[in-house]
């Protein structure tokens, strides 16, 4: 996937302007510039209804459900294209209401439900300690078996780690 292009106010405003100057086509100005024509199409878009502040960035918005919805319908009932939806309804980009269409389709109008983002958090309280398991008492037995099980292990480190160190030996000049 490639990376999103952040394009700065006053390239927004060349573009424009150039456009507004010449006269040529968005297609044109988009070559011109080496911007997706559409880009320019929906900066035009903005600027003719917003001025300078429809140009503007936008911080990422949260959308009710109700507000998609009213959207979406009115897309169906207007017959308006992604453009003119995002125009009038001053969102910042068609892939977001593109994005609101498949979830509507895929699951109605709970789809459009906002979904927080990020890893869910576990902690219930941070402050709380988290209890340590309570330690079974063993036997006299089963202590010496746990020790043993430990130097074993302990041995058999020791045995690679010295194993390891001849092989490094042998093999420098």
């Amino acid at each position: 996937m490639s990376q999103r292009k952040k394009y700065t106010l006053a390239f927004k405003l060349q573009c424009i302007e150039a456009h507004t100057k010449s006269g040529l086509s968005d297609k044109t100005i988009g070559q011109q510039f080496g911007v997706q024509h559409s880009n320019v199409r929906l900066w035009l878009a903005f600027y003719s209804k917003y001025g300078i502040q429809g140009l503007e960035k936008r911080s990422h918005r949260s959308y009710t459900r109700e507000f998609k919805l009213s959207v979406l319908q009115a897309i169906e009932t207007e017959y308006l294209s992604l453009i003119q939806a995002c125009v009038k309804f001053n969102i910042g980009s068609t892939s977001v209401i593109i994005s609101w269409q498949r979830a509507f389709r895929e699951n109605g109008p709970q789809g459009l439900e906002c979904k927080t983002k990020g890893r869910k958090s576990n902690m219930e309280n941070p402050n709380k300690k988290k209890a340590s398991k309570p330690t079974k008492t063993l036997s006299r037995e089963e202590e010496l078996l746990q020790e043993n099980e430990y130097l074993r292990a302990e041995v058999a480190f020791l045995k690679k780690l010295r194993a390891l160190a001849q092989k490094d030996k042998k093999h420098k000049p």
